[in-house]
């Protein structure tokens, strides 16, 4: 399972302890304000025990705290008052997807979800040599519960650097992403939320570098994918 399908399958499980579409905003709210909680005091008994994850785990808790406050929105409904809608077809999303000059584009794939909430996707992989960067596209029809999985990262000054790489909170086009880069490994991930709604996901394996994701990025039109409706 990749990892947008696993953040998906995150969504799900988030959603269901929200009880999302089904009970009132105020207890998603609780509920997350409890998950806050409990990783805090996972961060201070790590702390104390001098576990090297300690800083990971109350990252972890700020991001949950940032959940929290949206939870209920969530809940209720879309962004900023903004009520779900049906999600455009995944033929829309594959239209998107760039062809890149250099790179061999494998067939555009896609498919949509009607429950427990409603999504559409599409993915291509972009091959040269033995490097590959996979694109995903995917309509959360303005249902935030679907970028639970990457609210903590999307937090505006997040940054953490390794002697290995680094992964940071980025802004791209006025809209809020994030970036994670492997020199080990030369794998990187660049990911950014457009409109509000679209979820972009560039996932490189065996790259040159971390620009090769923002390459592929530019290459997507994101004008584009706003506008669909």
């Amino acid at each position: 399972m990749t990892s947008f399908l696993r953040s998906a399958a995150v969504a799900v499980m988030v959603c269901s302890v929200a009880a999302c579409g089904s009970s009132e905003s105020k207890k998603a709210e609780d509920d997350a304000k409890k998950a806050a909680e409990q990783v805090s005091k996972a961060a201070d008994d790590a702390q104390k025990s001098g576990d090297a994850v300690a800083k990971g785990a109350e990252d972890m808790a700020k991001g949950f705290e940032a959940m929290a406050k949206g939870f209920a929105a969530a809940a209720g409904g879309g962004a900023d008052g903004v009520k779900p809608v049906d999600p455009v077809s995944f033929r829309d999303l594959q239209a998107v997807l760039p062809e890149i000059s250099g790179w061999e584009r494998s067939k555009p794939v896609g498919e949509r979800m009607t429950a427990p909430f409603a999504y559409s996707q599409a993915s291509a992989t972009y091959s040269k040599g033995d490097a590959s960067v996979e694109t995903k596209i995917m309509d959360s029809g303005f249902n935030q519960m679907l970028f639970a999985p990457f609210a903590m990262f999307m937090v505006q000054g997040y940054e953490k650097e390794t002697s290995d790489g680094f992964e940071k909170s980025v802004s791209i086009g006025g809209n809020p992403g994030f970036e994670k880069w492997d020199s080990g490994t030369k794998n990187g991930e660049l990911t950014v939320v457009v409109n509000k709604r679209f979820l972009v996901q560039v996932e490189g394996h065996g790259v040159a570098d971390d620009k090769v994701m923002r390459a592929v990025l530019d290459q997507t039109d994101q004008k584009k994918l706003a506008a669909l409706k």
